[in-house]
């Protein structure tokens, strides 16, 4: 991902699960958090960019992919993926750090702010959203919300079929194109490969792991903690996203202490795939205005 040296490791959260991170570079740590069932490509560019000047970790979310599925479903939240961070932190020994959160790693990163508002100089919150965003999604809410259910129900009555058939559709040619229409990438402009990356990464994360996070991502209301934010806060938003649309980073915006947007004309739901180097430059301004000396 990066030509500068990768450190691995893992460590144990509070019920035991084995969380496995990635660190790069040196300097003032920047922690990213990606969207629902990602991975680590969906920071690449963040990453060659940053790993130069600051210190950059990445870590993957309860059971996904090298991070252990924890035992009890319970344990299976946002809530805990939030005290992961806290504990990655204690274990690396990070007293601050700026965090960037994408889509889903935004309320993650809101339940941190509210366990522990000490452990943040700043945040970058991209297409990210703080309640239910399938209220916003094409207009559909109660469509997608019924049809999730029947998959959730179906999947618990014959889980190997519905298993076979969600690998079968993310794993099909259909599958990128379909991505692009949807509003989660710019086809245009986002590499093709980092696309097909993004596809069969999600068909590789456990589906009981995917429909449990997606069910308390749906009860998720995170608006209450906004206010509580006092570090500095970008919000980045694409006007093409219609997975998670403006009016999402709208509401971030309007309740954060200390507010900086940025619009992207062109950008889709991972606008930091589609605009890597304006992403980079205006992230980096952002760094460097609030924190001139690092």
């Amino acid at each position: 991902m990066s030509k500068v040296e990768k450190r691995t490791g893992y460590f144990e959260s509070f019920d035991g699960n084995k969380t496995y991170y990635e660190i790069r570079g040196e300097g003032t740590p920047i922690i990213y958090a990606y969207g629902l069932a990602c991975q680590f490509n969906h920071w690449i560019h963040q990453v060659n960019y940053f790993s130069n000047k600051y210190q950059t970790i990445l870590f993957d979310y309860r059971g996904h992919h090298k991070t252990d599925i924890p035992l009890k479903e319970e344990n299976l939240s946002i809530k805990s993926i939030a005290k992961d961070i806290e504990l990655l932190c204690e274990h690396l020994n990070i007293k601050k750090a700026h965090f960037v959160g994408h889509s889903f790693g935004v309320p993650i990163l809101l339940e941190l702010n509210k366990m522990n508002s000490d452990l943040a100089l700043s945040f970058v919150f991209i297409n990210g959203f703080v309640k239910n965003p399938i209220r916003g999604m094409f207009g559909l809410q109660e469509i997608l919300e019924r049809f999730f259910y029947q998959f959730k129900k179906g999947h618990l009555i014959n889980p190997n079929i519905t298993t076979a058939f969600w690998k079968s559709v993310l794993l099909s040619p259909i599958a990128v194109p379909s991505l692009s229409l949807a509003g989660g990438f710019n086809f245009s402009l986002t590499n093709l490969k980092d696309i097909e990356i993004y596809s069969r990464g999600v068909a590789m994360v456990d589906l009981d792991v995917f429909l449990t996070l997606f069910e308390d991502m749906l009860h998720y209301d995170g608006e209450d903690i906004l206010s509580l934010i006092s570090d500095p806060c970008l919000i980045i938003s694409g006007r093409k996203d219609t997975v998670t649309p403006k009016f999402h980073q709208t509401l971030i915006a309007e309740n954060v202490q200390r507010p900086e947007v940025l619009h992207v004309p062109y950008g889709s739901h991972c606008t930091q795939l589609d605009f890597p180097e304006f992403v980079n430059l205006r992230m980096e301004k952002f760094y460097k205005d609030h924190y001139p000396k690092g």
